[in-house]
């Protein structure tokens, strides 16, 4: 627990229980690290070294949990302090408020690493217990542990951002939902661009530590992608998703040569001038109208597609130059 609270804050702690010192003070990409406390808690637990070594005395099991740990990422479009101040007042509303102790640590993407630059992210290490004046309360709160609570931290962490890019001048929006759910509410509301970029299969996160060991696989000459593991279902959806968004957008461009012939025609008879086709060339126009609009949407659908298709081909190709030649293999195929 000391080693992993003083790696997420980059700091140098005394692990009282083992006798050792984790020092992660040179760790690079930490933007910002600071316990906040519940009004009236006693001011020691402001203290990082103090209260992850009260927490691992006050259990007894070799098994027991020891914290909460919640990872959330940061809306890349916001600068450092208003990223600091979303994450503040989330972690005090929802967690804080509730009498938990929160060890906040926001990290920031390395450039020297290759990170992805859009990657600022906050680790929240919660305590299993009340804050008191005191220190903390000998019993565990069982019912943070409830889905029903876990379901409503996220969709107030979603709203949290929404409203924070919105003062921003922002026009980005977050959704914690599933992809079905936010596929049928886009069809509910006719946004059919939207339910197709949508309709896909969720990636899985994989995480540095995943990632560096797949890449020890490679140099030693192995295929890791085609295993059963986290990298290897990635790369398979992602295989699957291009493939999904290539059939949908060639039935989209059939459909648009379709409707555009169609169009043709009804612009002819809709210029006829004879009085005796005058009820022929008003239908003529009024389907024209129509014909026109369906176009807009296919194209917007047909747009999104592509642009998601190249989306997730590039994520594709990230994971094959990461991972090896066997998987660039593949990747001819879909291109």
């Amino acid at each position: 627990m000391i080693a992993m609270a003083a790696y997420r804050a980059g700091a140098r702690l005394a692990d009282e229980r083992r006798g050792i010192v984790a020092d992660y003070s040179r760790r690079r990409g930490v933007a910002h690290a600071e316990i906040l406390v519940p009004d009236g808690a006693a001011d020691w637990l402001r203290d990082r070294g103090k209260l992850w070594n009260c927490v691992e005395r006050l259990e007894g099991r070799r098994d027991a949990q020891l914290a909460r740990e919640i990872n959330i990422a940061l809306p890349h479009e916001l600068d450092d302090g208003q990223r600091l101040a979303l994450v503040r007042a989330f972690v005090r509303e929802q967690f804080v408020a509730l009498g938990m102790v929160a060890d906040v640590a926001i990290h920031r993407p390395v450039a020297d690493k290759g990170e992805d630059q859009r990657n600022h992210h906050a680790h929240i290490l919660l305590t299993l217990r009340r804050a008191t004046a005191q220190g903390l309360h000998a019993v565990k709160t069982r019912e943070w542990n409830s889905r029903d609570m876990l379901k409503a931290w996220r969709a107030a962490w979603a709203a949290y951002q929404n409203e924070t890019l919105r003062r921003s001048g922002h026009r980005s929006v977050v959704d914690h939902r599933t992809l079905d759910a936010q596929r049928l509410d886009a069809r509910n509301v006719g946004d059919h661009a939207r339910a197709a970029v949508l309709h896909r299969e969720p990636e899985l996160h994989v995480g540095p530590e995943v990632a560096a060991r797949e890449r020890r696989k490679r140099c030693e000459r192995r295929s890791p992608i085609f295993e059963d593991n986290r990298v290897g279902l990635n790369v398979r959806r992602l295989e699957r998703n291009v493939l999904r968004m290539r059939r949908q957008a060639l039935r989209m461009e059939v459909r648009l040569v379709s409707l555009r012939r169609h169009l043709r025609r009804y612009e002819e008879l809709g210029s006829v001038p004879s009085q005796s086709a005058r009820e022929r060339a008003a239908h003529a126009r009024r389907r024209r109208m129509q014909v026109l609009w369906l176009i807009d949407q296919l194209d917007r659908v047909f747009f999104a597609l592509l642009g998601i298709r190249e989306a997730q081909l590039v994520r594709k190709s990230r994971w094959s130059n990461r991972l090896g030649r066997g998987a660039r293999l593949r990747l001819q195929f879909l291109e």
